[in-house]
């Protein structure tokens, strides 16, 4: 049995007739009738008897027409709870980020929403593969993410919005003979110490690329994925880093210089599940990050044109 053959059945049991009860529900009397036919197979006893012209029903259907008025009132308010969960604006919303974006955008995130009738955010570090990314929208609403520009696309399951497309420089020690030159290329920062991510973390394939395009094997000395300490290892003349020109922490020890030659540049998406923006407060956060992604790239921009 369904909800709407339970109100078939207790429209008729007001109505008397499955002409009226058609009428009623502006469908045809062949069509209730199919309805009432699939609900009696499921109970084993009558639910409607004839009584002259009108069609009544036994006590039976009576006591199941009872039933379907508390059904549907229930069925009510599940709906309404869930109208008031999508419209609510002050909900709450999971939201995960690596953690160079979570650095930044943290900050002016809770900043946007400070005050009445906004979303409450719960925070959370995640720092994986980027294969492992589209997962994380199964426990989060929304998931920053970031991909190489030249990389596979993030699985249709997930929807992705792209908040910056990020220039990745080399990093070095402020008093490093490279830092005088403006541009850097691959045979230029080759010969040098190497501080570099993790394998399966996406810097690694530019870090490749690099060895690919000099045509020698880098010497990767330390393998470390937080940006902020990979800065003070830079800084401290533990080798030449990728940083990322917006999204990175300035260090007063370290200077960027872009570098040509190879693809060297990263999309910071946000990633979702299609169903989680049917929620009013997610939408909310998600035009928040876009607004800090805005912010983020002026400061990022006006920070380098003035080094």
């Amino acid at each position: 049995m369904d909800e709407r053959q339970l109100r078939i059945l207790r429209e008729l049991g007001e109505l008397g007739s499955v002409t009226a009860v058609a009428a009623a529900l502006h469908v045809t009397p062949s069509a209730i009738s199919q309805q009432l036919r699939l609900l009696q197979r499921s109970i084993p006893v009558p639910l409607t008897e004839r009584t002259g012209r009108r069609v009544s029903l036994t006590d039976a259907g009576q006591a199941l027409a009872t039933a379907a008025i508390e059904v549907e009132s229930a069925l009510a308010w599940a709906r309404r709870a869930v109208t008031d969960f999508v419209e609510q604006p002050d909900g709450e919303v999971a939201v995960a980020a690596f953690h160079s974006a979570a650095s930044v955008f943290w900050p002016l995130l809770l900043r946007g929403l400070a005050g009445p009738d906004l979303p409450r955010v719960a925070l959370a570090d995640e720092d994986v593969t980027q294969q492992r990314f589209p997962a994380l929208t199964r426990d989060y609403d929304l998931v920053l993410a970031h991909r190489l520009d030249h990389a596979p696309p993030w699985p249709r399951t997930v929807v992705a919005t792209t908040l910056l497309h990020e220039p990745l420089d080399v990093a070095l020690p402020t008093g490093h003979p490279l830092a005088r030159k403006p541009q850097l290329s691959p045979e230029d920062v080759a010969g040098e110490p190497w501080i570099t991510v993790r394998d399966g973390f996406p810097l690694m394939a530019i870090v490749e690329a690099i060895a690919g395009v000099a045509h020698r094997r880098l010497d990767i000395v330390h393998r470390i994925n937080d940006f902020t300490v990979s800065a003070e290892v830079v800084a401290a003349g533990g080798g030449l880093g990728l940083m990322p020109r917006w999204t990175g922490r300035p260090h007063p020890g370290v200077v960027l210089r872009p570098l040509s030659g190879v693809r060297a540049s990263r999309d910071i998406d946000v990633l979702h599940r299609p169903e989680r923006l049917a929620r009013k407060a997610v939408q909310t956060v998600l035009g928040e990050l876009r607004r800090a992604a805005a912010v983020i790239q002026d400061q990022g921009s006006a920070r380098s044109g003035r080094t």
